[in-house]
């Protein structure tokens, strides 16, 4: 199985920005935030398994001013919060339509658009958003991560709150955890002691999923164990959305201090990993791996965790 990015999160085509600018909050949100204290590390793929279209090589070095990142993913109640204030319409809403995995779907049949036929495992629903996570026949979970908000709908999430996305040298190295060259945010083995640390798919994909872990979608955040620093599902669970642009070869050129990513691009960092991901066709769960999206793209797996300088 060819293990492109559309496997990983379905794209639309680049949309222009979206959508007016975002008043902030006369009072910033509480958020539950780790400071971290920054420093040199080395990013990238040590075991160079990755796939060489993602660039996870070569290693560097990268230096770090110290910053805050959330302990877990932004949930549906803090997105409420921030729709509730501003009456924000997320990309999803707006289209009408965005991707849901195929065994999720809760939709009638008139509401299934189409299947990407690059990934028929992706279904284009109707009425699927944050609100109705697998269609318009689902409501939102509490305690779970925002999907169907598209990098654009992250930002005015963050200009509202008075925070910013991560880059993609800060949601590494958060990750890490502390733990150098490691593949996992935990160490190298998958499942330690044989249990399962984070939401990723088990069983056969697409046809068949275990749930091992207990969960077919998205798990409630703070479900695993947290990492080194205290962050609760850094792999697996849902893609979250960094600041940079994507390109696969920016890490042979990457300044040493405090990486923004290139000047321009198409496709915007993702990274983490998500429930679909299995190593026999998205081994993009460890530490190093990268993926992209186009900024306007949302889906059912795919959300944000927030940053903020220190």
């Amino acid at each position: 199985m060819t293990p492109s990015t559309a496997c990983c999160a379905p794209s639309t085509a680049p949309t222009a920005s979206w959508p007016a600018a975002i008043v902030p909050a006369a009072v910033p949100p509480e958020h539950d935030d780790v400071a971290l204290p920054g420093g040199e590390f080395l990013m990238g793929d040590p075991f160079d398994e990755g796939y060489p279209a993602d660039g996870e090589t070569p290693v560097h070095a990268v230096r770090l001013s110290p910053f805050r990142m959330d302990a877990t993913a932004v949930t549906v109640e803090q997105f409420d919060a921030f729709v509730t204030a501003t009456g924000h319409v997320t990309e999803a809403e707006g289209a009408g339509v965005s991707s849901v995995f195929h065994a999720a779907v809760a939709a009638g049949r008139s509401d299934v658009v189409d299947v990407d036929p690059a990934a028929p495992w992706w279904v284009r629903v109707r009425g699927a958003d944050w609100r109705h996570p697998y269609g318009p026949l689902s409501e939102v979970e509490p305690g779970h991560p925002v999907v169907h908000v598209s990098w654009h709908d992250a930002q005015a999430y963050c200009q509202w709150a008075g925070r910013r996305l991560p880059t993609e040298a800060e949601r590494e190295y958060a990750a890490r955890g502390g733990l150098p060259g490691r593949r996992f945010a935990w160490g190298d083995s998958l499942i330690p002691d044989g249990a399962w640390v984070c939401n990723i798919w088990q069983g056969h994909f697409p046809v068949h999923n275990s749930a091992e872990d207990g969960w077919l979608a998205t798990a409630p955040v703070r479900t695993y164990p947290p990492n080194g620093f205290g962050l609760y599902e850094v792999a697996g669970n849902v893609w979250e959305w960094c600041a940079d642009w994507f390109s696969p070869t920016f890490y042979a050129h990457s300044p040493l201090l405090d990486p923004r990513g290139p000047s321009s691009g198409e496709r915007r960092v993702i990274r983490g990993g998500s429930y679909l991901c299995h190593e026999s066709y998205c081994h993009r769960y460890r530490v190093a791996a990268r993926s992209s999206n186009t900024p306007g793209s949302t889906s059912g797996n795919c959300g944000f965790r927030t940053a903020l300088d220190r």
